[in-house]
């Protein structure tokens, strides 16, 4: 039989990232002297890769008139700006690393996947998780970003487990997405970025509001769909 097996989402669901993703864009916009957000706002732009983020944050008549080009190097400015600032402000939401810890202790596998460009989860996981983590994968050229399902599914791989055994933790519509597309059960977390509404709706199998409350899914098979 597989072993069980985690994969996590790392932005509102294992890291509060919140405040140094948004500063990070507010010093794009401001050098180009652009208006800036409120941090809270970033909230509904994050999730969907560091491209999307910054045309989110982007003016809404800036966007249209950009040249060849050009947002790339917005794209390139707002990941500098995040990659020098990277761990001012973030930590992990209280509890997880024992969660976290616990997990592994049972001799769960474990993995995170991640939108965010693949050097920095690997520096914020090693960092705030060292030795907890199995595989860790961010975004990569050539591997589809979240919630194409492609990249969770050769995680399973490098976990040596499947996903008759796997529990998808995310926080956001995007994560539960990914855990549908690859036929994993997800769990959402009330305590990230979209809140437990959003991932309700968007079709968890179960939600928890602590991070403790996670080591109750080990040892339990997840209800996957067997028709996938």
């Amino acid at each position: 039989m597989s072993p069980q097996a985690f994969l996590f989402d790392l932005d509102g669901t294992l890291l509060d990232t919140l405040a140094d993703l948004g500063s990070a864009c507010n010093r794009m916009l401001a050098a180009h002297g652009w208006p800036e957000h409120p941090v809270d706002a970033y909230r509904r732009m994050i999730g969907d890769g560091f491209v999307r983020l910054v045309e989110r944050a982007l003016p809404p008549d800036i966007l249209p008139s950009l040249r060849p080009g050009q947002l790339d190097r917005l794209v390139r400015e707002g990941k500098e700006a995040y990659s020098a600032h990277l761990k001012d402000a973030t930590r992990p939401y209280p509890g997880m690393p024992d969660a976290v810890a616990e997990l592994r202790a049972r001799g769960c596998r474990l993995g995170v996947l991640s939108n965010k460009p693949d050097p920095q989860t690997r520096e914020l996981v090693e960092t705030f998780f060292p030795g907890c983590f199995h595989a860790v994968h961010g975004g990569r050229q050539g591997v589809p970003l979240k919630p194409d399902p492609a990249a969770a599914l050769a995680m399973l791989g490098e976990l040596g487990t499947d996903r008759t055994c796997t529990w998808y933790v995310g926080d956001s519509d995007v994560d539960m997405l990914t855990a549908r597309h690859a036929g994993l059960a997800a769990i959402g977390v009330a305590w990230g970025f979209r809140g437990e509404e959003e991932v309700a709706g968007a079709g968890a199998a179960r939600i928890v509001r602590h991070p403790s409350e996670l080591c109750a899914f080990a040892g339990i098979a997840p209800p996957v769909d067997k028709t996938q």
